[in-house]
């Protein structure tokens, strides 16, 4: 199991999400592959936030963020109603990869509870070779501000 800590200072990112229907199994829990859906749109509008839309750095650069690895931990399930907190936080940046963390968190007025959490590699690759490359350096110094 990856190591989920991080001695980053930086909040993390947070998307805001309500669990409907669709997102659970018939007994009403979150079915599990969603939590990776949700993580993923938290990375994405945490690039978006950043000024750096998935769209615009693929036109821009001829380059996109694609995951090459993801290790989750399932703590406790998420119901159907419940309000959650996806977060995304960058743990390190290389040249033509990136680490990060994400939690899925039910929020709670007593405290927010802890559903599951991921340490995720993304690399860079050319968008029509698929092929890793450098990150270029505007997109990492946008990453670390």
């Amino acid at each position: 199991m990856a190591d989920h800590t991080t001695d980053d200072t930086q909040a993390p990112f947070g998307l805001r999400l309500r669990v409907y229907w669709e997102d659970t199994d018939a007994g009403g829990i979150v079915y599990h592959a969603n939590y990776v859906k949700f993580m993923e749109r938290a990375r994405s509008d945490w690039l978006r936030a950043l000024g750096l839309g998935q769209r615009q750095l693929r036109e821009q650069s001829g380059g996109m963020f694609v995951v090459t690895g993801m290790s989750l931990r399932y703590l406790a399930p998420a119901r159907l109603d419940d309000e959650l907190l996806v977060t995304a936080g960058l743990q390190s940046a290389g040249r033509a990869s990136l680490t990060m963390l994400q939690q899925v968190l039910r929020i709670d007025p007593r405290g927010n509870v802890p559903l599951c959490d991921a340490q995720v590699r993304i690399g860079w690759v050319g968008a029509e070779t698929m092929r890793p490359s450098r990150i270029p350096d505007y997109i990492l110094e946008k990453l670390s501000s």
